[in-house]
């Protein structure tokens, strides 16, 4: 599969079928047994494709009145990796089944684009 066929797999849509917006209140109704203490929302977004990697990412968008910097994000792709409501390995099931060859996948460091916005990449390795 070249890259032009991998851009019209890893659509926003496809991508927002892998992580529902409503996930987020669901994972902060989980965590804190109230989805609206949460700070931010959560989507799944394209970063770049290459020849032998895929880099998606997490990104936390500050919910409005919240302090996404407060929210404790440096702690979140341990929990990401393991938490059932993110499932990335169901993911990565799922993009496997759209026709990419994903041979395995590993979380980065969280980053802070803005006060407003931090993101957790995920590298997604190929066959």
């Amino acid at each position: 599969m070249v890259q032009k066929d991998f851009d019209s797999v890893l659509t926003q849509e496809f991508l927002d079928e892998l992580l529902p917006p409503e996930r987020s209140d669901q994972f902060f109704d989980a965590l804190y047994g109230d989805a609206s203490e949460g700070a931010y929302d959560i989507r799944l977004e394209p970063i770049s494709i290459s020849g032998s990697r895929i880099v998606l990412a997490f990104n936390l968008l500050r919910r409005p009145d919240k302090c996404l910097v407060c929210s404790l994000t440096y702690g979140l792709p341990n929990v990401f990796t393991r938490h059932p409501l993110i499932n990335i390995k169901g993911m990565i099931e799922k993009i496997k089944e759209a026709g990419i060859p994903a041979k395995s996948w590993r979380l980065g460091d969280t980053e802070e684009n803005s006060a407003s916005l931090h993101l957790i990449p995920l590298y997604i390795d190929l066959d």
